[in-house]
C-alpha cells in the first residue's frame, strides 16, 4: 500500500518561504508523477506543482516563477520550495502521486501565510 507522508507546513509572514517535503513508501514503482495540490477554506483542491520522475514539472500560473517543486528519486522523496508567499496560498496542502492510473494522497499538511 503506497503512504505518503508531508513535512514542512507552519506559519509563515508574506514575503516569507516555506519548503515542504514528501516521502512515499510501499509499492512505488520507477515511473511515476509526484507533487502537490492544495485546498483553501471554502474552495475547490487545486494543483499547484507535479513533476515526473524524468525531471518534467508542470506548475499552476498561479504559483509558476514563486514556487519550486522537485524530486529525489532514490529517496522516493517530492519537494516543495514555496517563495514569496502570499496570503492567498494559505490551505492545506497535500502530496500526491499517480502510477498506474491512480492518485495516492497524503494526510496533507497546513500552510498559513500571515502577519
Amino acid at each position: 500500500q503506497v503512504m505518503l507522508v508531508e513535512s514542512g507546513g507552519g506559519l509563515v509572514q508574506p514575503g516569507g518561504s516555506l519548503r515542504l517535503s514528501c516521502v512515499a513508501s510501499g509499492g512505488i514503482v520507477r515511473i511515476n508523477t509526484m507533487g502537490w495540490y492544495r485546498q483553501a477554506p471554502g474552495k475547490q483542491r487545486e494543483l499547484v506543482a507535479t513533476v515526473h520522475t524524468s525531471g518534467s514539472a508542470n506548475y499552476a500560473d498561479s504559483v509558476r516563477g514563486r514556487f519550486t517543486v522537485s524530486r529525489d528519486n532514490a529517496k522516493n522523496t517530492v519537494y516543495l520550495q514555496m517563495n514569496s508567499l502570499k496570503p492567498e496560498d494559505t490551505a492545506v496542502y497535500y502530496c500526491t502521486l499517480q502510477q498506474f492510473l491512480k492518485t495516492y494522497w497524503g494526510q496533507g499538511t497546513q500552510v498559513t501565510v500571515s502577519s
